[in-house]
């Protein structure tokens, strides 16, 4: 071993040492925060806040996503020190969903998978856990219809949002299965959509057989000769699996959004976005006249988007984010404008921008 390599290993040993202490410090601080707030734990304006510092202030060589998404766990194990926070999510184990809940809280937070998306929002209504996570919207597939129509019959309230990336792997549980003997390919209907052109090349006359999750198409590949599947990483690690191919998906910026929900609300970031569902009064130009106050008041829409109302034949809602916080004074103002324009509005909540 050479004297530099040497050298090297003892400052790393010294920094590890600097660090371990460094970050204790920090969980002691966090810990008598958490006894001066006595039970506002978790406060995802804050947490935002933190996390875009460290991405301003990071110098490299690692990227500032990598350093944030270190600082990301510290918090997260900072939290539990007062209270492990519970997070519901749409299951099995090893979906897009249970990474984008890790993502969002990290890994000391109590993640647990449920078999619908009723059932995340239902479990959660009910207290039995803090916050959910549940899909609303993929770039390629549109919205999650099913996710929207529940945000406007709950009480919970948005208080953040996760967008993640979707990097869709083939799956075995062999290493050097040769395509040649693939038989089946399982994967979610939407995955097996968004990788539609790479399996048509590739693996040509396989047959594929939907099921209700990617996680699902992993454990069975898992147990099941001549079979494959589509899904994420997470779902590799769950059910032991290896990559045959990486990054099939046929767009390579697929991307799911998902929501946050909590029972609170949450604060002012310095970067927020305010989601809203309304519906339009039954007269001529009532469409048009939703969306004047926006435009009069200079606040940026991000979204918009229609549902059947699900109560009347032929009427629909509208879904709506725009920039800013409720607490933002010209904000305010543009709802309570359109509250007048409207037959019905619900504020949703009002949360910081994703940073990761």
């Amino acid at each position: 071993m050479s004297d530099r390599l040497k050298e090297l290993r003892a400052q790393i040993d010294a920094l590890d040492v600097d660090i371990l202490k460094l970050i204790n410090q920090r969980a002691a601080c966090a810990h008598e925060i958490g006894q001066i707030k006595q039970g506002a734990f978790y406060r995802p304006e804050r947490e935002a806040q933190v996390l875009r510092r460290i991405k301003d202030l990071n110098a490299g060589p690692l990227t500032s996503e990598a350093a944030a998404r270190l600082f990301r766990e510290i918090m997260s194990a900072c939290l539990a020190l007062e209270k492990r926070l519970s997070v519901a999510y749409l299951g099995p184990a090893g979906t897009f969903s249970e990474a984008a809940a890790v993502k969002q809280f990290g890994h000391a937070a109590q993640t647990m998978a449920c078999g619908s998306i009723d059932e995340v929002f239902r479990i959660t209504e009910a207290g039995t856990t803090d916050y959910c996570v549940v899909p609303v919207e993929n770039s390629t597939e549109g919205a999650v219809n099913r996710t929207l129509d529940l945000l406007t019959q709950t009480h919970l309230r948005i208080c953040g949002e996760v967008v993640l990336r979707i990097h869709h792997h083939l799956l075995a549980k062999t290493a050097d299965l040769p395509f040649a003997s693939i038989k089946r390919v399982y994967s979610h209907s939407q995955s097996l959509a968004q990788c539609h052109e790479w399996l048509n090349l590739q693996l040509p006359g396989v047959q594929r057989i939907p099921t209700f999750s990617n996680a699902e198409a992993a454990r069975i590949a898992a147990s099941e000769e001549g079979s494959v599947a589509v899904a994420g990483e997470m779902a590799a690690e769950r059910y032991g699996l290896h990559l045959l191919a990486q990054n099939i998906e046929d767009e390579s910026n697929n991307t799911t959004r998902f929501l946050v929900l909590g029972s609170h609300e949450t604060g002012r970031s310095g970067k927020d976005k305010t989601s809203l569902v309304m519906s339009a009064k039954n007269v001529p130009g009532a469409v048009h006249e939703l969306l004047s106050p926006l435009a009069r008041h200079g606040v940026s829409m991000t979204k918009f988007e229609s549902r059947p109302s699900r109560t009347e034949l032929w009427e629909y809602v509208f879904f709506v984010d725009i920039e800013g916080h409720i607490e933002d004074d010209v904000i305010a103002t543009t709802i309570t404008e359109l509250k007048e324009k409207t037959a019905f509005l619900k504020v949703l909540g009002s949360y910081p921008v994703a940073v990761l």
